[in-house]
């Protein structure tokens, strides 16, 4: 009869071998548990204490009013993405001109200068400085009791993603302006030759009479003139034609497909999930600042005259002050002003026009120019006064109060705006404080790989163009 096998004898000893594993197994057990949470907590730790303290510590303040980190940052990014996405259509355009040597160098300036533009201090400058800039607006838009909206800042919005509340947008009407001109003096006549309108040259044929028109003999039919398009004619065909009036294709535009609310508000949750970083709230706030900033301006620049004090002008420019009292003495001795500025102005921008300037206003040229010119009486040449240019003579042709253009009008009221926000940061420089970790907390985020077009093109460069088919010159 076979045995049976014996079980396995338990002693003290292996019980307490058994017991020690135990207890190590739970010492490594709890000694992971912590290690591991002590990771979460520094990862969370470190994720708070920069999405939270950090985020809401001040990289400056205006007169007490803080720009948080977090502020500073979304707005770098919100900047940041808008230059990526114009790098990328730049180099994709380019990619359509890729044969055109000369639009290679164009667009391969253009890439340059925005990678300029995403250097990360540069940005993170620039930014800094307009968000100081926007504040110093806000705090003096309160001042004068300037507000914004909410429906202003949601229209903007809207109008931002083109949602015109399920209409199609308006189409924009453009009203031709045309700027005021001056009666010619009989002096200023004899400066410059009145310019000719442009006209329609018809070119009359002579071969056949023009038919509805009846000829009375003895006399030429009355021929309509025809203008001859530059663009080749292609040779008639014989065509079929059948009985009865020829139907004639009426086209329909298509229909546009309206924006609907959902597709806006489709887009827009897009917009800022490809945007991390930038919520819907930053947004709304920029937006609140370009209003302000609008505001502000039109405020500031209320009584800014539409008219402006100008003068029109000639001169000849040479190199030193022996030059210019030789061709003061020529123009004394009765020479002609704009052929002298044809033959010795150094000028090459105006020296074939007789050294003709037009119409400038104050701030437009050299202060030591504008000075003499503006105390000129019109009809005198000015002795020879030095610029950082050389030595001009002058001859002013009309002084008087001019309309700006519209364009100009805007242009002067920017201008005069910047002067007045650059005055009011003097005067607010004591209480503007700019922290120094500020250049540490700029996001370099989104970032591009700089692109060579000639790399990039070079295989379409390369490729020869298939010559076209050979063509029989006419006899």
């Amino acid at each position: 009869m076979a045995r049976r096998p014996r079980g396995a004898v338990v002693n003290r000893r292996h019980l307490a071998r058994l017991e020690r594993e135990n207890i190590q197994n739970n010492y490594i057990t709890i000694a992971a548990i912590v290690i591991v949470s002590l990771v979460v907590l520094l990862v969370i730790g470190g994720l708070v204490y920069d999405r939270v303290i950090v985020a809401g510590q001040p990289v400056a303040t205006v007169n007490g009013v803080e720009i948080t980190t977090r502020e500073f940052r979304s707005r770098v990014i919100y900047e940041r993405y808008n230059l990526v996405i114009q790098y990328v259509n730049t180099a994709n355009t380019a990619q359509q001109f890729g044969t055109d040597a000369q639009f290679i160098g164009f667009f391969q300036n253009s890439l340059n200068q925005i990678e300029l533009q995403l250097d990360v201090e540069l940005l993170g400058r620039d930014v800094i400085n307009n968000l100081i800039e926007e504040e110093i607006i806000r705090q003096k838009a309160e001042e004068m009791g300037i507000t914004v909206t909410e429906e202003e800042i949601q229209k903007t919005l809207d109008e931002f993603f083109g949602y015109y509340g399920g209409e199609q947008p308006p189409t924009p009407t453009e009203v031709p302006t045309t700027r005021p001109t001056s009666t010619l003096s009989a002096f200023q006549l004899t400066v410059t030759a009145p310019t000719a309108t442009p006209t329609l040259t018809a070119t009359v044929s002579t071969d056949a009479p023009v038919e509805g028109t009846p000829a009375t003999e003895g006399t030429p039919a009355a021929e309509e003139p025809t203008v001859t398009p530059d663009t080749p004619t292609e040779e008639p065909t014989a065509t079929a034609v059948a009985d009865g009036p020829t139907p004639t294709a009426t086209l329909i535009p298509p229909t546009a497909t309206p924006y609907t609310l959902e597709a806006y508000e489709t887009d827009l949750k897009n917009f800022f999930s490809e945007r991390r970083g930038i919520d819907e709230n930053d947004l709304r706030y920029w937006i609140e600042s370009d209003l302000l900033r609008e505001k502000v301006l039109e405020a500031v620049t209320a009584d800014l005259s539409p008219d402006q004090d100008q003068v029109w002008a000639r001169h000849i420019l040479v190199e030193d002050e022996a030059t210019a009292q030789a061709v003061l003495a020529r123009l004394e001795a009765g020479e002609d002003f704009a052929a002298l500025a044809a033959e010795l102005s150094t000028d090459s921008a105006n020296a074939s026009q007789g050294g003709d300037l037009g119409w400038f206003g104050l701030g437009e040229m050299d202060p030591e120019f504008e000075k003499v010119a503006f105390n000129t009486e019109i009809g005198e040449i000015s002795a020879p006064v030095q610029t950082t240019f050389g030595w001009h003579l002058i001859q002013v042709i009309g002084h008087e109060l001019r309309p700006l253009s519209a364009s100009e009008l805007v242009e002067l009221r920017q201008t005069e705006f910047e002067e007045w926000l650059t005055q009011q940061r003097q005067l607010m420089d004591a209480q503007i404080v700019l922290f120094d970790y500020w250049a540490d907390r700029i996001p370099d985020e989104p970032s591009i790989t700089p692109i060579d077009l000639q790399s990039v093109l070079a295989p379409i460069l390369s490729t020869p163009t298939p010559a076209g088919p050979a063509t029989t010159p006419e006899p």
